[in-house]
């Protein structure tokens, strides 16, 4: 697939990636960034020209981000919506639900390995943090909270997870960029805030785990102003292109 312009979705993670998937991941970080405005409408033979790839693929990521409610098919082509500041809430509203059922399955459970884990993967978010690479810090915080959730092994609370993992990667991507560029203080406390999370767990301490459930999830807040900022960001630097 070639790219007329600089990817926003890391090409490092698209390795083994389909050509349908490439196209839907790169589509879907220009919608939610808001490079690709609400209101857009998308042609299947302007979009195959951009990726140079044939209309199959281009079909394929419009099917699939049309389930994500972030565009609307109709018969001129596909129209964009985007994403409002309310359903970036009732996205994180979703993954708060998720987590706290998750952290009840939990308290019955030995949580050794999976402290393990967690530690492992900290550590990894505090080397991205030094190198101040958003994109590693952005997957590794993902795998984090993945990483809680199959813990439990239950098929349907994961299913839930991997329908609203693509467009809220994709917001955590932006925000982390943007933290980065702007708020880079601000990794202290999200760092601190993952370890309260794994000494809750640890403990199996339901009021600790309520404190690092609400410093994670107060902080997320802050990505809906994150992506905003990006917008702007990535506008100026559309702006400094033409």
């Amino acid at each position: 697939m070639a790219e007329p312009k600089e990817l926003l979705y890391p090409e490092k993670w698209l390795l083994k990636a389909s050509t349908g998937d490439r196209v839907t991941c790169e589509l879907r970080m220009r919608i939610i960034s808001g490079m690709i405005e609400s209101g857009t409408i998308l042609s299947e033979n302007k979009l195959a020209a951009d990726f140079a790839v044939s209309r199959s693929p281009v079909r394929e990521a419009l099917k699939v981000m049309a389930s994500e409610n972030i565009i609307r098919l109709e018969r001129m082509g596909a129209v964009v919506i985007g994403l409002t500041e309310k359903e970036i809430e009732e996205i994180y509203d979703v993954r708060l639900l998720i987590e706290t059922f998750v952290f009840e399955r939990l308290v019955r459970m030995d949580v050794s390995e999976l402290v393990r884990e967690l530690s492992k993967i900290l550590e990894m978010m505090k080397v991205a943090t030094r190198y101040e690479d958003a994109d590693e810090f952005s997957f590794q915080d993902v795998l984090f909270h993945e990483t809680i959730i199959r813990a439990i092994n239950h098929s349907h609370i994961l299913m839930i997870w991997n329908n609203l993992k693509p467009v809220m990667e994709s917001l955590i991507l932006l925000s982390m960029r943007a933290r980065f560029k702007e708020k880079y203080e601000d990794f202290d406390r999200i760092i601190k805030n993952h370890e309260l999370y794994i000494e809750a767990i640890k403990a199996k301490d339901r009021d600790l785990m309520i404190e690092s459930l609400h410093q994670n999830f107060d902080d997320v807040q802050g990505k809906v102003e994150d992506l905003w900022m990006s917008q702007q960001i990535l506008s100026k630097g559309v702006e400094q292109n033409d």
